[in-house]
């Protein structure tokens, strides 16, 4: 599993832009209303939507959300996995550390 797309649908007022920006849509609106009279938007859970399964953990949906109701999880553990044991490319952090002669004419 890459990610986990979880709403607060009491608190999403179903704007739709969520919908919009999943690449692999894994959201849709929702037929039912929530306590207030709004359709929020629901994780792939009906047969039309993918499941949730095929959520790559990308974040966008959570990114634009005005009213931030929406979380991104990756793998079980809530944790995004970093191999520092592979010799063969840096990890991401040590990427971002890394002095480079290029980047000295801005020290």
């Amino acid at each position: 599993m890459a990610g986990k797309i979880t709403i607060d649908t009491e608190r999403c007022k179903g704007c739709g832009l969520c919908v919009a920006v999943c690449p692999k849509n894994c959201i849709a609106i929702s037929d039912r209303s929530n306590k207030t009279g709004y359709y929020p938007a629901q994780a792939g859970t009906d047969s039309a939507l993918r499941k949730n399964d095929s959520c790559t953990g990308c974040a966008m949906c959570a990114v634009i959300c005005p009213d931030a109701v929406i979380e991104v999880s990756r793998n079980s553990n809530n944790i995004v996995a970093i191999e520092p044991g592979r010799k063969d490319k840096p990890s991401l952090v040590r990427k971002k550390t890394k002095t480079d002669s290029s980047f000295s004419k801005y020290d």
